[in-house]
């Protein structure tokens, strides 16, 4: 008898079945009655619940490491945010509220502000509703909801989880995660992986699905239904702890297995699990949350709290990526009808370079500082003579090796080109995916195309590898692509010379290449290359 399935996007690889829990939805609408006899008292109830609800997420973190902390740490740091708190007692004085419907109101504005931004800034909207519930849970004195307490291991189907939950999440206990949203480069996606639970998500119909258990592939995607007394199966672990912390093929080729941070603590995590370096320092962290310019001394100070870990090693500081989509106060950009098309990362250096002047000088000194091997990075360039500008300026400045990313089709098919005027490029998988399909890789109804086994993308990978190749220059992966131990590989096999990833999957990733050749690699790369669909790539890849 055909069992039911139903499919979406394996963004955590694994396989694992058992009994479902479905997730419940975010919390009731607050009603916005009765007024409160005294709104002053009432608007004071919201300040000490946010602190209650920062201080939990804040302890949540201190037992957290690598990607779980960070993200439970920003979110912390969302709930306790003055402008939310000040915003929702302003409604409940002006309007006459109850405190838990002035929160829900004032955060669904953060909210829509966020989404209308798009990019990295609405990939928050998620955090912003998962704090506002729990605050409302909070000044009403009911549980917040989320995942409940697992009284047996099990797989969670949610419509999507927040990253706080998903960082909270035990091992031991969650077989396997489904989501109805969110795609490859989701907070759920990143942090499944770091957690080696296998997941599967921007699966339609995933909770109306009617099935008491169910087996998860995190490789292909599909959720199948099984019998509710169907044996309990584990996660298939990947061997990580068998890597000896050295990037290499078996039979000696060398690939550097790097982390990507974007913020100290990231960088602590990554030196604890054994990555050789930072493949992308993604220096936003410096720009959000202020109405001014850092100055040099406040980057400088707070890139070398990032390099320190890494003092004699490789890491690779992207300048900063900032424009529509991340819209940063201190630009003071003009609205855009496409953010996604418009004025962002070198697009903003080049319109305002005293701003990559002074980030260059604060780079400088925190090398001068640190000891770290730096190179620098620019990102979104689109033809060689962007990267060719941006050379000279990195050289101006006195730092020595200087790279581009390639998000853009363009800079693929101009790889060669490019190269001529840099020393490396890096692959940002997430933007060329977005670019290359027309999909937004936040958009859960399009994630299908943001999949790294997509034949078009792995067409334009093995491109940029030919001419490094020819040109005798290095060509990395710091997009999420790398974090996937089989199709790390495959990106070998391509011609990348460097992978960088999450640090939860450093050590995964580092023993998947230690366990083959190069030739297998090879082997795996042109039976990807050859498939017509994600799905045949993958299962070729497997095969070879």
């Amino acid at each position: 008898m055909h069992q039911p399935q139903v499919s979406g996007v394996g963004v955590s690889p694994g396989r694992a079945s058992g009994p479902v829990v479905r997730v419940t939805e975010s919390i009731e609408e607050p009603a916005s009655t009765p007024a409160p006899d005294d709104p002053h008292a009432e608007a004071a109830r919201i300040a000490p619940a946010a602190q209650a609800v920062a201080a939990r997420l804040e302890s949540m973190a201190a037992a957290a490491s690598g990607d779980a902390a960070t993200i439970l740490t920003t979110t912390a740091a969302m709930a306790a945010d003055p402008a939310l708190v000040s915003q929702a007692e302003q409604l409940v004085t002006a309007q006459r509220i109850p405190a838990a419907r002035a929160v829900y109101e004032a955060a669904n504005n953060f909210a829509q502000a966020l989404s209308s931004a798009g990019g990295y800034m609405a990939e928050r909207v998620r955090d912003i509703q998962d704090v506002r519930d729990r605050i409302i849970a909070e000044l009403l004195g009911i549980e917040p909801p989320g995942v409940p307490n697992l009284e047996r291991p099990s797989v969670l189907i949610a419509r999507d989880l927040a990253p706080a939950d998903t960082a909270a999440l035990d091992p031991a206990r969650v077989l396997a995660l489904v989501t109805e949203e969110g795609g490859p480069t989701s907070h759920t996606a990143i942090l499944a992986r770091s957690l080696r639970i296998p997941a599967v998500v921007a699966v339609k119909g995933a909770l109306s699905f009617e099935a008491e258990a169910v087996s998860v592939d995190g490789d292909t995607g599909v959720v199948t239904a099984v019998a509710k007394d169907a044996p309990v199966v584990t996660a298939t672990e990947a061997a990580g702890a068998e890597w000896n912390g050295v990037g290499a093929t078996s039979d000696g080729r060398r690939v550097k297995v790097l982390a990507n941070v974007g913020a100290p603590a990231d960088a602590r995590a990554a030196a604890e699990t054994g990555a050789e370096g930072v493949g992308l320092f993604r220096t936003e962290f410096c720009y959000l949350d202020v109405d001014s310019e850092p100055t040099v001394d406040e980057q400088r100070a707070a890139y070398a709290a990032v390099l320190e870990p890494f003092a004699g090693k490789p890491v690779i500081v992207r300048t900063l990526d900032a424009g529509a989509d991340k819209p940063l106060v201190f630009l003071s950009q003009e609205a855009e009808p496409n953010p996604a098309l418009g004025v962002r990362g070198i697009r903003v250096s080049i319109e305002r370079t005293g701003v990559l002047d002074r980030q260059l000088e604060a780079i400088a000194g925190a090398v001068a500082q640190t000891q770290a091997d730096v190179s620098v990075m620019a990102p979104m360039i689109a033809t060689a003579e962007e990267a060719a500008w941006f050379a000279e300026r990195v050289r101006a400045a006195g730092l020595s090796r200087v790279g581009v990313m390639i998000e853009v089709p363009s800079a693929a098919l101009t790889a060669r080109e490019v190269l001529d005027a840099v020393d490396f490029v890096s692959l940002g998988t997430n933007d060329l995916a977005q670019y290359t399909f027309a999909a937004d890789r936040q958009l859960g109804a399009v994630a299908a195309l943001n999949d790294p086994w997509q034949p078009a993308l792995l067409r334009l990978i093995a491109m940029v590898g030919e001419a490094a190749k020819e040109k005798g220059k290095p060509a990395g992966v710091c997009g999420e692509a790398a974090a996937d131990p089989l199709l790390a590989r495959v990106l070998v096999g391509l011609g990348s010379s460097s992978l960088s990833m999450n640090a939860g999957s450093v050590r995964a990733v580092g023993a998947s290449i230690a366990s083959v050749t190069f030739d297998d690699c090879e082997r795996a790369a042109r039976a990807a290359l050859a498939a017509p669909t994600s799905v045949a790539a993958r299962v070729a890849a497997q095969e070879a």
